[in-house]
């Protein structure tokens, strides 16, 4: 008998490990899709403060300037206008990254033969379809005075890189053919491009 009561107790014991360890995976599968969820809206609000920084120190930088002129991540970073938490290293080795870690390019745009100096860009590498996305599809103050010209999505084969070109299918402009808000169906089709091979590049062009 008393072999027996050892068993049942047994049984009882293994039944109530294998349900605590139940709750504690559902409990973990809602746990990294909640912390998922909280770095994806985490990584978007810190993109949108760092281009809007990035934008006010261009500008402050070149007030005085009847152009933007030599702008290239060499002299902003010399220059101190890249924001603290975008800048790893120092001195000529060092380079500009984002919350996605991939590379940021500032310079002045080109469209494969001329390069416009009234106009500077800011492109942010390393992206994948999702945050491409989420990040075309956010409100980038497209209002006639934010200065924004537009904003172009295009595939890199490394996130250290920027495009060598842009497809204008993907390239959104204020008062375009394709404008503001960018729906999520305009974003998906120029997010589409991001495979395992390639990841996405976002650039804004500002005036």
């Amino acid at each position: 008998m008393n072999t027996l009561y050892k068993n049942e107790q047994s049984g009882r014991s293994m039944v109530e490990m294998l349900g605590v360890l139940a709750i504690i995976g559902v409990l973990s599968i809602g746990g990294i899709s909640g912390y998922s969820k909280a770095m994806s809206k985490y990584r978007i609000n810190k993109t949108l403060d760092q281009i809007s920084m990035l934008v006010m120190n261009i500008r402050s930088l070149f007030a005085s300037s009847v152009d933007y002129a030599n702008l290239t991540d060499a002299m902003a970073i010399q220059m101190g206008i890249i924001p603290a938490d975008m800048q790893v290293g120092t001195g000529s080795t060092a380079k500009i990254m984002n919350a996605y870690q991939g590379g940021v390019f500032i310079g002045n745009p080109t469209d494969g033969t001329n390069t416009n100096n009234r106009q500077f860009s800011v492109t942010y590498a390393g992206l994948n379809q999702e945050s491409c996305v989420a990040l075309l599809t956010a409100d980038w103050g497209a209002q006639s005075g934010s200065g924004l010209d537009s904003v172009s999505a295009a595939p890199t084969g490394d996130k250290l890189t920027s495009p060598t070109t842009w497809s204008t299918d993907h390239i959104f402009t204020i008062g375009g053919t394709k404008t503001f808000p960018i729906s999520i169906k305009d974003a998906a089709a120029a997010c589409s491009q991001a495979t395992a091979t390639q990841t996405m590049a976002i650039r804004w062009i500002y005036y």
